[in-house]
């Protein structure tokens, strides 16, 4: 009878949620994160730490993606920095103008950075981040020049596709002198001919505000290190 009560007793203790895990929320949010991680591509990372990549010529696709994606991060924040990496020889005019524009209107500030070349319309969208945001790394390059466009067909198309260009080459001058800080005239002279400038001749003439040789914020770090011993 003892026996028996005993084996009862033990079934009580071996409860159908003995051998149940207890759930820990904080390892489960980690376990999702690394798992949504591996998922995500290489532009999906870097997006997610609202870094975008302009990459070869600028084109209605390229530059409808980045568009979308300033648009994006401003929903997500709409104070935060943005970071624009440009390494593009230049391309389409109102492809340019579109990520140009986009940049100008969002709220939060665009930091640009010039890796390897931003030439043409790669010099105009570095040349529109935000001020005092604007950077090139320090064996990198940048050239400016005016647009160049094929005339063809009828007499009166052919004066109204120069008549374009050279409005065109207008709205790129003007856009240039604002954010240089020279004249429209200055820039003209400039972009008479393809114009290449070095990282410190692009910081020299206001495309850039400064060169960067070490990641932003190193010598914060440093310091707070050495408040930390």
């Amino acid at each position: 009878m003892n026996q028996h009560g005993n084996n009862h007793g033990s079934l009580n203790v071996f409860s159908p949620g003995a051998f149940q895990p207890s759930f820990d929320p904080q390892a489960a949010a980690a376990a999702n994160n690394y798992q949504r991680q591996r998922q995500m591509t290489l532009g999906d990372l870097l997006l997610e730490n609202r870094i975008i990549f302009l990459q070869g010529e600028i084109y209605d696709g390229n530059a409808n993606e980045l568009v979308m994606k300033l648009l994006y991060l401003q929903s997500e924040n709409r104070r935060k920095d943005i970071h624009f990496y440009i390494n593009s020889p230049g391309g389409s005019v109102t492809s340019t103008m579109a990520i140009y524009d986009t940049m100008q209107m969002i709220t939060p500030p665009v930091a640009t950075y010039c890796v390897g070349l931003a030439a043409s319309g790669g010099a105009v969208l570095l040349a529109g981040g935000a001020k005092e945001k604007r950077f090139a790394l320090k064996n990198s390059k940048v050239m400016i020049h005016q647009p160049h466009g094929g005339v063809g067909g009828q007499v009166s198309d052919i004066e109204i596709q120069a008549e374009e260009i050279l409005k065109t080459r207008a709205a790129l001058n003007e856009i240039l002198a604002e954010h240089c800080e020279k004249t429209a005239e200055e820039i003209g002279t400039a972009c008479d001919r393809d114009y290449y400038m070095t990282a410190s001749e692009a910081k020299e003439f206001g495309i850039v505000d400064d060169i960067l040789t070490k990641p932003l914020g190193s010598d914060d770090d440093d310091d707070d290190d050495d408040d930390d011993d």
